[in-house]
C-alpha cells in the first residue's frame, strides 16, 4: 500500500500563503518560509496601519484648517472655539474638505460666527 504524504494538504496550505504574498518581490513571494514570515508581518503592519490611518487623516484635516485660519489671522484652537461659541457644529473632515475646495467659505463662516480676524 502506497504511503500517504498529506500531498494536497500541504499544496493548499502554501498555496494559500502564495496568493497572500503576492507582488512581493524576491524570495519573499517564492520560497515558502521566508513568504510565511512575510505575509505575518505583512498582516501585522495592515492591523497597526489600519488605526494609523485614522490619526494622520485627522491631523491632515487639522493642518489644513490651520492653514485657512491663518491666512485669516487666526489660529486653529481660537478658530474652532469661535465656531463653537456659536453653535456651529461641523466635524473636521467636512469642514476641512469645504475649506479645500472653497477657500472663500472660511469669510463666510468668519461671518457666522461673528468674529474678526
Amino acid at each position: 500500500m502506497p504511503r500517504a504524504i498529506n500531498g494536497t494538504v500541504r499544496k493548499n496550505r502554501r498555496k494559500k500563503y502564495q496568493k497572500l504574498a503576492k507582488g512581493f518581490w524576491g524570495r519573499r513571494k517564492n520560497l515558502h518560509r521566508t513568504t510565511k514570515d512575510a505575509v505575518a508581518k505583512a498582516l501585522l503592519y495592515a492591523y497597526r496601519d489600519r488605526r494609523a490611518k485614522k490619526r494622520e487623516f485627522r491631523s491632515l484635516w487639522i493642518a489644513r484648517i490651520s492653514a485657512a485660519a491663518r491666512q485669516h489671522g487666526m489660529n486653529y484652537s481660537s478658530f474652532m472655539n469661535a465656531l463653537k461659541q456659536s453653535g456651529i457644529e461641523i466635524n473636521r473632515k467636512v469642514l476641512s474638505n469645504m475649506l479645500f475646495e472653497n477657500p472663500d467659505f472660511m469669510k463666510t463662516l468668519l461671518e457666522k460666527s461673528k468674529v474678526k480676524p
